[in-house]
């Protein structure tokens, strides 16, 4: 039965995926993203990893996806200009795509990941997940947060628009 789940789950997780990288319009994308990380926080829960699913759903889906839906109204990402396609930039992205997933393949065939029992997740309760996020991945921790400080601020400065009574000049 765990398999038979895993395969659903899996599917939930990567046909949404492919999709969105195929959508033409915003929204729907940020659907789709939706319903992958679905899809990965009940693999993670498959895993008995139950806080890392709950995290998934309520940070990925209940903030960034909202988060993402706000900056793409904001800036007009949904308008005919941005959504013209290239065919060189989709066939280097394909390409791309089926190298990464060549070499995920083959790191799963080489590990022989199913081969033996489940170990026990080591975030499966919050003070493991506590422990581990701030002792070996501290690092790791901190360069994300300013990572998304950085994305923050250049989401705000392209998302400002010039003001059309702006009478600045330079300084003589």
């Amino acid at each position: 039965m765990q398999d038979i789940l895993f395969y659903i789950f899996a599917a939930l997780t990567i046909l949404p995926a492919v999709a969105l990288v195929f959508s033409r319009k915003s929204v729907n994308s940020a659907m789709l993203m939706i319903l992958s990380f679905i899809g990965t926080a009940a693999l993670f829960a498959l895993l008995q990893a139950y806080l890392l699913a709950v995290l998934q759903v309520v940070v990925y889906v209940g903030a960034v996806i909202v988060l993402f839906l706000f900056i793409a109204m904001l800036v007009g990402a949904g308008s005919p200009k941005l959504a013209k396609r290239d065919f060189r930039n989709m066939a280097l992205a394909s390409g791309v795509f089926v190298l990464l997933s060549l070499f995920g393949i083959a790191a799963i065939a080489k590990t022989g990941v199913g081969t033996d029992a489940l170990p026990v997740s080591p975030a499966s309760s919050a003070a493991n997940f506590g422990m581990i996020l701030f002792t070996k991945y501290q690092l790791a921790f901190e360069i994300t947060g300013f990572l998304l400080l950085a994305a923050m601020v250049g989401v705000i400065f392209i998302s400002k628009r010039p003001d059309s009574g702006d009478t600045t000049t330079e300084a003589e």
